[in-house]
């Protein structure tokens, strides 16, 4: 196992981190399902705590995965075997998410992550084991995982502590984020930046897909309430508009070029995709509910509801911006506009009293095309460099 050269061409996902992907799908689907129920019966803010919490551990341990198979993926059996741990791990903690919702009970989700853990660490002994080279690196990322991964688990043992659990996860969270800084101390880790920028958009993939899965379930229950009617028809097909939407601007500005260029920049841009990631999540919701109460009433009010798409947009729209601007030279959305659109999009719900949820989440895509039209606009009338 020896470090893949930064600079090797034509570098893609592999077929097994495409396999890997899909366990992730799994638990993505059973955590947006989640959030979903509690903005339907009322109690969205009550289960956003878990549900940034579950999501942290699935971010986490999928990035984790992807960094380091970008630096030593071999795909010999060993590679495979260790992977095949790690994609058990995630069923694990995906079964796990509706106990963890209802009764606070993180067990199951714990040792889901454990099992993922585990795998990994096997697979940075074994590259301190076969690359000398980099030997300090791996041992210290094999150490650090291993040590957090111990505070993952006591802290099962605080039982109903929420006054407690809540810190010690935020604790553990920035130990977790600390690993990797610390690790590459000694030796930077050989992480090919087109890799990385495509498997980052594969993820992004996944969840807007997650959102037509999420709008579907909408419609079905829709559906079992009612008749096809304008507001359904018009919110089905303002969801869709609205996930290409982000689609198109989330691959506005490549990054792959940028992390080329500015390799030490990377943390940011890796770390910062924590919300970007929640927020796509978390829109598959949102839009799952404003599809949903077209064909039943619903306790939240039609404001409420439409704040639980907004705001994901809104956050994503500033996100995206903030995370692409230090590595991204061209094709990323003009601050001033970001900042136009935000407003506008965490203003709109205001007016669902009087507009309608239907009127509402039409308009939130309308902004978004037109940023989408702006930036293309705005990057036809650039001059060549």
């Amino acid at each position: 196992m020896s470090a893949r050269p930064i600079d090797e061409p034509h570098r893609v996902s592999s077929p097994l981190e495409l396999l890997f992907d899909l366990t992730f799908v799994v638990a993505v689907a059973a955590l947006t399902d989640q959030l979903a129920h509690g903005v339907e019966g009322g109690h969205g803010l009550t289960r956003l705590v878990p549900f940034l919490q579950v999501f942290f551990a699935i971010w986490w341990a999928w990035m984790n995965f992807t960094w380091f198979a970008s630096s030593y993926d071999t795909d010999d059996v060993a590679y495979r075997l260790l992977t095949m741990v790690q994609m058990a791990g995630v069923l694990v903690l995906a079964a796990g998410v509706p106990a963890a919702f209802d009764h606070s009970d993180y067990r199951a989700v714990t040792l889901g992550y454990f099992v993922m853990r585990v795998g990994l660490v096997a697979q940075w002994l074994r590259a301190g084991a076969e690359d000398p080279s980099s030997r300090r690196t791996a041992l210290r990322y094999a150490a650090g995982i291993a040590l957090v991964q111990v505070g993952w688990v006591l802290r099962l043992f605080f039982g109903d502590a929420s006054s407690v659990r809540l810190p010690l996860f935020a604790c553990l969270v920035v130990l977790e984020l600390m690993v990797p800084r610390w690790a590459e101390r000694v030796r930077s880790t050989n992480w090919h930046p087109h890799h990385i920028a495509e498997r980052y958009g594969l993820f992004v993939i996944i969840l807007l897909g997650e959102s037509v899965l999420a709008v579907a379930r909408g419609v079905e229950g829709a559906l079992r309430g009612t008749a096809i009617s304008g507001p359904f028809l018009t919110i089905a097909f303002s969801g869709l508009v609205l996930l290409f939407a982000l689609w198109w601007i989330y691959f506005l500005a490549p990054a792959g070029e940028g992390l080329r260029d500015r390799r030490d920049r990377s943390y940011l841009w890796g770390y910062g995709h924590y919300a970007i990631f929640a927020s796509l999540g978390a829109l598959g919701a949102g839009l799952e509910v404003a599809v949903g109460q077209t064909g039943h009433k619903l306790e939240p009010s039609p404001t409420v509801i439409c704040y639980a798409v907004a705001i994901p947009v809104a956050v994503f729209l500033t996100l995206l911006r903030l995370v692409q601007a230090p590595i991204a030279s061209e094709g990323a959305m003009h601050p001033g506009g970001v900042a136009v659109g935000v407003v506008a999009v965490a203003l709109l719900p205001l007016a669902a009293p009087a507009m309608g949820v239907a009127a509402v989440v039409a308009a939130v895509a309308g902004v978004c095309v037109l940023l989408v039209a702006v930036t293309i606009a705005a990057g036809r009338d650039r001059p060549a460099a």
